[in-house]
């Protein structure tokens, strides 16, 4: 397949593209490899692609119709667009909603219109397990989703109704995928495993909002990839929940990351973000029957690849901001 991939650079995009060159796909990359986060991140996962045949990318935003018009132009057919381009981060879209909606409504709207003149037949957009807000668990593609807590939340739930938009008037095959707390090496630097991880290994106080007993759906990056690129097959249009099934609290997480650190977390408590859930819990077993997909790699085994990953670059990972 030739495949683009939007947000190459990102967390859960570049290792994505990695498992499709695994399998011997061509893949487009885009990303405009935005401030959102430090860019060293970003920069070191393009690195570890462009050392793979088959990987061409451009620094192209989503938001730049014209320019994604010369990459369809110039560099398809496409037999599929994995649209993983996103401003992602539940806490930051309070203070900046504008940038959310632009990047992940009107990009999308962007891509999928290209899908549709240039007669691509496979869209698949990454959406969030924010988009279920406090609702009954564990979330069903089925539960309810139109409580948003965050703009970064409803941005997405709006982006998902565009794709049905799109595959109704226009026949688009697509997949939505609403991941859940992902986590794994070269992981986002504003998520806890990876501020946890580096405040305990660098002996900074580890800021902790709430009790800790919040729970999460921790997920292991190359479980999410393996999914992603297993719903590419032909679905017409489904909502698949790619989570853990296994909700840990957050004090779990610190005390394990304890032990695979060696050294006691300086926890500095501040009150719960008013943007944060409870809880959520991923009930993935439409993934299971449909795309025959399951997750492999448990949270401790996760987290002690995060942690050895971390190590291994700490040098220059210790400078990473993580707000």
């Amino acid at each position: 397949m030739n495949v683009l991939v939007t947000g190459c650079a990102g967390f859960i995009a570049s290792k994505v593209t990695e498992t499709l060159l695994g399998r011997g796909d061509t893949v487009v990359g885009l990303d405009n490899l935005n401030d959102a986060y430090d860019v060293r991140l970003k920069d070191w996962r393009i690195n570890q692609l462009q050392a793979q045949a088959g990987f061409t990318w451009s620094s192209i935003d989503v938001t730049d119709r014209s320019g994604l018009r010369d990459v369809f132009e110039q560099q398809g057919p496409f037999d599929a667009v994995a649209h993983l381009a996103a401003r992602a981060g539940v806490r930051p879209s309070l203070d900046d909603p504008w940038i959310y909606y632009e990047t992940n409504v009107l990009g999308t709207l962007g891509v999928l219109e290209l899908c549709r003149e240039f007669g691509t037949k496979k869209f698949l957009l990454a959406s969030t397990s924010s988009v279920y807000g406090e609702g009954e668990r564990p979330f069903r593609e089925n539960s309810a989703a139109d409580r948003p807590v965050s703009p970064y939340a409803a941005s997405k739930s709006a982006a998902e109704s565009l794709c049905y938009t799109y595959h109704k008037a226009h026949g688009i095959d697509t997949s939505v995928m609403r991941f859940f707390t992902v986590y794994g090496p070269a992981g986002r630097p504003d998520m806890a495993p990876f501020r946890f991880i580096k405040w305990i290994a660098e002996g900074e106080p580890l800021v902790l909002y709430g009790d800790g007993e919040q729970e999460r759906d921790f997920t292991y990056v190359d479980d999410i990839a393996a999914g992603v690129v297993a719903a590419l097959a032909p679905v017409g249009f489904e909502v698949f929940n790619l989570g853990n099934d296994r909700p840990c609290t957050v004090n779990h997480m610190i005390g394990i990351i304890e032990k695979l650190v060696g050294r006691e977390a300086q926890v500095k408590r501040e009150p719960r973000h008013p943007a944060d859930v409870q809880a959520t819990w991923a009930d993935i077993s439409k993934a299971r029957d449909l795309l025959h997909w399951s997750p492999k790699t448990n949270f401790e085994q996760g987290l002690e690849k995060a942690v050895n990953w971390y190590m291994e670059n700490r040098e220059w990972a210790k400078e990473i901001a993580t707000s």
